[in-house]
């Protein structure tokens, strides 16, 4: 136990000699947070609107300030023919258009629902699908407000995120992507470093076995890891107001699972690398990379093919972002998310063997 102690206390002492490291750790991931939390969101406002009205009546007039003075439509165009959208929306300058027909008035008079076409630009699919069914909304209040009663009358409960902002959804994301980044950079570079330097085979002359370097190695960057998420939680928590339904406590004993496969990843990379500039290109392009893509943080993993979702069954941050948004949204601990837990714990046990091989042949 000495001896873990000292090294323990020789890596710690590296970081806190490092001029370099000390920015990284404290003010990179904040900022990270906050430039990611602005720009990761799928809330579109002012979706672009061109508008052709043939009716020119009161009515139609008033159907189009419904759609105006809200906050999801800015009105880009008003043309004359249904021909002149084809380059509004070629150029960008419009995502839905919408035609009212002559006699839609008259529609409306009689008590029936006035027919409307909306066009959107299929290119873009999530501005155009969601300026469909911002749409769809605008319809469906002025529908009500002239007395047509709908055939359905739906009244839709959202729970957890009853605002549906996307920023409380991906910012415990980005957390977890903040902490993969660091601690498997840094275990990585740091392990690949000693190497370069030549303190490596210093320390294998002395009476210490692998598993003890190892763990002397990998326990300072969980305790990074740790710094991370108590650096950008004030940012998500009172900056962007997303809520922490469930327990810190639990939030930080269920990171402990996912450090133990981020920093064996770190591991695994020292073994493969013999610089810090591979270990950084390992690290980016060959396990961060696939992980953003394959874990459910920026696309659903129901809508990738068979293959892949399978392939999404090894991937860390698929169950961490579970726990995640599990903690922060719905307020649930272990009784529900054990089944992530047990996951991330087989993958690391398999992750640290795999590395600890490796390893060993390496100093063999």
């Amino acid at each position: 136990m000495r001896t873990l102690l000292n090294i323990l206390k020789k890596e710690l002492l590296q970081l806190k000699r490092d001029p370099k490291i000390l920015p990284i750790l404290f003010i990179a991931p904040a900022i990270q947070l906050t430039l990611l939390g602005y720009a990761a969101t799928t809330d579109i406002r002012r979706v672009e609107l061109a508008v052709c009205d043939l009716d020119r009546t009161a009515a139609s007039r008033e159907l189009v300030d419904r759609f105006t003075s809200s906050t999801y439509f800015t009105l880009t165009a008003t043309v004359d023919s249904q021909e002149m959208f084809t380059p509004l929306l070629q150029s960008g300058r419009a995502r839905v258009a919408l035609t009212i027909p002559e006699g839609f008035a008259a529609e409306r008079a009689a008590g029936r629902p006035g027919r409307v076409q909306l066009v959107a630009d299929g290119a873009d699919a999530m501005s155009g699908t969601i300026g469909l069914g911002y749409a769809a909304a605008v319809l469906g209040d002025a529908s009500s407000a002239a007395g047509i009663s709908p055939l359905v009358d739906l009244r839709p409960a959202v729970l957890y995120n009853p605002d549906l902002v996307s920023r409380n959804f991906m910012i415990p994301g980005i957390l977890g992507l903040i902490i993969m980044i660091m601690t498997t950079m840094l275990t990585a570079m740091a392990i690949v470093r000693e190497s370069e330097l030549g303190t490596m085979e210093q320390l294998l002359v002395t009476p210490l076995t692998p598993s003890q370097l190892i763990v002397g190695k990998l326990i300072p960057y969980a305790l990074v890891g740790f710094v991370e998420v108590f650096t950008v939680l004030p940012v998500a928590l009172f900056w962007f107001d997303v809520p922490l339904r469930g327990s810190l406590v639990t939030l930080l004993l269920l990171t402990l699972p996912y450090m133990l496969c981020t920093l064996g990843l770190g591991l695994l990379i020292s073994t493969l690398a013999r610089t810090q500039q591979q270990a950084m290109m390992l690290s980016a392009f060959v396990f961060i990379m696939p992980q953003m893509l394959l874990s459910g943080f920026a696309f659903p993993i129901q809508n990738m093919p068979g293959i892949f979702r399978v392939f999404t069954y090894l991937v860390p941050l698929r169950y961490y972002l579970i726990i995640l948004r599990g903690v922060f949204l719905k307020g649930v601990g272990l009784a529900v998310l054990w089944p992530e837990v047990l996951s991330l714990v087989a993958l690391g046990l398999a992750i640290l063997v795999l590395a600890r091989i490796r390893f060993r042949r390496q100093l063999a």
